[in-house]
């Protein structure tokens, strides 16, 4: 049988990021294409696609950049051909843009930031990705744009006292978002703290704290396992 393809669309301002997420949906058993969406890089089609995942970003889904608008489009395209996806941070919020409404997503008046445990709905108890997850599920948060949560295509799949939709899926669509960072392991997290110090802060984080309190967040992880099971069953 041949490999799945997986999309992998970066859209930092590096193409990979300190979680090396792109080599571990390798080592899960799928074939990465990586594209940098962030410099302009996408794909002459989807065709031979089996997945598709998005990365974060420093952008806005809502701001009118040449790749962002490439984005939409691409999402759209995607989930009219049934491929699953699967978004993290800015990936979670332009599926929303793309697939609800740009006015699904805006700027918070403060930001979200620490480790959390997220309340865990009704709905993700038969949901093919969060149904591995008890009462809560833990994993680090930070965000200053947010998804809104009352959109009848949305099926929340946890949230925060803060932010009432911070894992969601789409009703009629394959397409998965998840605001958090469940993909940064214990090892990577104090690197990815110490290289944001100066962002974290002004967010109003406490670094050390963050650093003391690193956690693997193996449970939230499962949602990342999941998906890339999905994709490579077709």
């Amino acid at each position: 049988m041949a490999m799945k393809r997986l999309l992998y669309l970066g859209n930092g301002r590096q193409l990979q990021s300190v979680a090396k997420l792109d080599e571990r949906f390798e080592s899960w058993g799928l074939g990465v294409d990586r594209y940098w969406a962030y410099d302009g890089q996408f794909p002459d089609g989807l065709d031979g696609f089996d997945g598709i995942f998005l990365s974060g970003s420093p952008h806005g889904a809502y701001e009118e950049i040449d790749w962002i608008e490439r984005e939409h489009d691409l999402i759209r395209d995607a989930a009219e051909k049934d491929i699953p996806m699967l978004g993290i941070c800015f990936g979670h919020q332009i599926l929303a843009s793309a697939l609800c409404g740009k006015e699904q997503v805006f700027r918070r008046d403060t930001c979200e930031i620490g480790y959390a445990d997220l309340e865990v709905t009704e709905a993700a108890k038969d949901d093919p990705l969060a149904q591995d997850w008890g009462e809560t599920v833990h994993m680090f948060v930070w965000h200053n744009d947010e998804v809104r949560a009352a959109h009848p295509d949305m099926v929340v799949l946890a949230l925060s006292d803060d932010c009432p939709n911070h894992v969601w899926r789409h009703r009629g669509h394959r397409a998965w978002g998840i605001q958090g960072h469940p993909e940064v392991t214990r090892a990577q997290a104090p690197v990815w703290f110490e290289q944001n110090r100066e962002r974290m802060t002004k967010d109003g984080g406490d670094v050390d704290a963050f650093i003391a309190a690193a956690d693997p967040a193996l449970e939230a992880k499962s949602m990342l396992t999941r998906f890339a099971e999905l994709v490579k069953r077709g």
